[in-house]
């Protein structure tokens, strides 16, 4: 029979309970204790599993009233003896910081504020420890009740995980979800350093020299530097989508996919959801996103951005949009299949990003899972990867985003006319259309740069992407005798095929905008660019040649 689909949950124990489907992920709780180390960060991409594995621990190590070791029966953890007698036996702190995406510092801060609270609520009971100090139940009731100070309330992780050991007889484990939501989110809202300041405070406290510590795990999607944030906390290691340990724990592998496939009768779709979503390299391993799976299976197989439609993409948009030229045409690069090499460092400093820091940029689109990388990370000199789009999903946000930027300046009714125009050969309508589009649009490229080619290149490229499902996009390939600028070839032999190539006119060359169209026409029938359009068996074959002036433009067809 056909378990349920855990859709939107993250409860450990209610998905085990009430038998949903569940990819067995327990050995990472031997993992984490094996490993030894006293705080262990582990940053994955959205959606990864982050919540449901950080219950998973959760239920194993807390020491509660309840009795919860049959959740773990039938998983692999039961089958290691040793870890048996470890499950209930630790105090525990848990917090997700996962929903906090606040507008602003007042209502983040009173947020936090509940949520510490909240979590002192739980283990109420330790008022009852006659050891208390006076000041210490003073301070515990103020919490509950969210009127103690701020210095408080950065201490107060450090508290409680004292007043549990006190209380136990047995250091404390302190679980951390997404860390790093607050710190995103008022990066985006411009309240940075108060939080900042908070919760490099709070956590340090109990992370740092904690003397009642038992183990600290913390997971969000990046790392944030240490020098702005885990200042002077020696005790910490990070474990990265660029390593291996803890590879296999996030995300699902083909063969775990399979056999969620073979449960729902969804086998003849696992070529089409290996392209869009698989392709996570993560460590050694290509991993596919679960949320994506379970979406795609809940739906029957009908595949679609699942992960990219979560409304949790505005930091990318944000990046992209304030991003310099030469982001934008290497993103327009890597939707063309091109894979880039870029230093990256496995920390993220949002000073640097503030600064326009392109580095910084490319940092976390690929620990965000935006980009991936296509092979092992170089440690030579400089660190650097290959980076790539893993899958359909992702490069299909990449295209809505691209179309948002383009549609900010005509209708979008209009910008499908003037693709429907160009692949049908209606010259007339697409020049009038593109002429219009070119005057308002090119204010989003900086067209004053040293090398105008490679921002008009980089324009039409990006206005094209939009028709990666019934074309292949190639820019400067050998073609004939030369390289052509742009080809539009499309998938169906039988349409048309598009060549494009550009001259810049400068004024004090002497030449006119007609000569130089003309000219770049020429140049596509002396170079026979078309050869490769009629070696794929594509006989209908549009020639343009596009002569740019600052924002005028003028093109010659044949």
């Amino acid at each position: 029979m056909q378990r349920r689909l855990p859709i939107g949950i993250s409860d450990f124990k209610e998905i085990v309970e009430r038998d949903y489907a569940y990819i067995d992920k327990t050995l990472l709780i031997q993992e984490i204790y094996e490993h030894g180390t006293k705080v262990i960060l582990m940053p994955r991409p959205r959606r990864f599993g982050k919540t449901l594995n950080l219950s998973m621990l959760r239920y194993f190590f807390e020491k509660s009233a309840v009795d919860h070791s049959h959740l773990f029966i039938n998983f692999n953890i039961w089958k290691q003896e040793k870890y048996k007698g470890l499950q209930g036996q630790f105090p525990l702190i848990f917090l997700s910081l996962k929903e906090m995406k606040d507008a602003d510092w007042e209502t983040a801060y009173g947020k936090l504020k509940l949520l510490i609270s909240d979590e002192f609520a739980r283990h109420y009971y330790l008022l009852e420890n006659p050891e208390l100090l006076p000041r210490e139940k003073l301070d515990f009731q103020e919490i509950i009740d969210r009127i103690a100070s701020q210095a408080i309330y950065e201490n107060s992780l450090k508290m409680l995980s004292k007043l549990l050991s006190q209380y136990h007889k047995r250091n404390v484990m302190i679980l951390i979800d997404e860390y790093d939501t607050p710190v995103i989110s008022s990066y985006l809202n411009n309240y940075y350093d108060p939080m900042m300041n908070f919760m490099r405070n709070w956590l340090t406290a109990a992370l740092k020299d904690n003397s009642f510590l038992e183990q600290g795990i913390m997971t969000g999607i990046l790392r944030v530097a240490k020098e702005s944030f885990f200042s002077g906390l020696n005790n910490l290691s990070t474990f990265t989508i660029l390593n291996e340990t803890f590879s296999s724990q996030f995300g699902l592998l083909e063969k775990e996919v399979i056999s969620l496939l073979a449960e729902f009768d969804l086998m003849d779709c696992l070529e089409e959801m290996r392209k869009w979503y698989n392709g996570y390299r993560i460590g050694s391993k290509t991993l596919y996103n679960p949320w994506s799976i379970l979406q795609c299976i809940y739906n029957k197989g009908q595949l679609q951005p699942y992960w990219v439609n979560t409304s949790e993409n505005e930091l990318l948009k944000q990046l992209i949009i304030q991003g310099g030229e030469d982001l934008k045409i290497e993103l327009e690069q890597i939707l063309l299949g091109q894979e880039l090499e870029k230093p990256f460092e496995e920390s993220l400093s949002f000073e640097s990003l503030a600064k326009g820091n392109s580095e910084a940029i490319w940092n976390i689109l690929l620990f965000s899972g935006y980009l991936t990388p296509s092979g092992p990370a170089t440690y030579k000199g400089i660190p650097k990867c290959s980076l790539k789009i893993p899958n359909l999903e992702i490069a299909s946000l990449y295209n809505s985003i691209i179309r948002e930027w383009f549609t900010a300046s005509i209708q979008a009714r209009n910008f499908d006319l003037l693709l429907s125009s160009l692949i049908t050969g209606n010259m007339e309508t697409f020049i009038s259309l593109f002429e219009d589009f070119l005057e308002s649009a090119m204010s989003y490229y900086d067209i004053g740069l040293e090398e105008p080619e490679k921002i008009y290149h980089a324009f039409i490229l990006g206005m094209l992407i939009s028709l990666r499902d019934t074309h292949e996009v190639k820019s400067n390939r050998e073609s004939g005798y030369g390289r052509y600028d742009v080809m539009l070839i499309p998938k169906d032999h039988d349409a048309l095929g598009n060549i494009f190539e550009f001259k810049k006119i400068r004024a004090q060359e002497g030449k006119d905008l007609n000569s130089g169209a003309l000219s770049a026409l020429q140049q596509i029938e002396d170079k026979n660019y078309k050869h490769e359009l009629q070696e794929r068996g594509i006989r209908k074959i549009l020639c343009l040649g596009l002569a740019f002036q600052g924002k005028k433009v003028m093109i010659k067809y044949k």
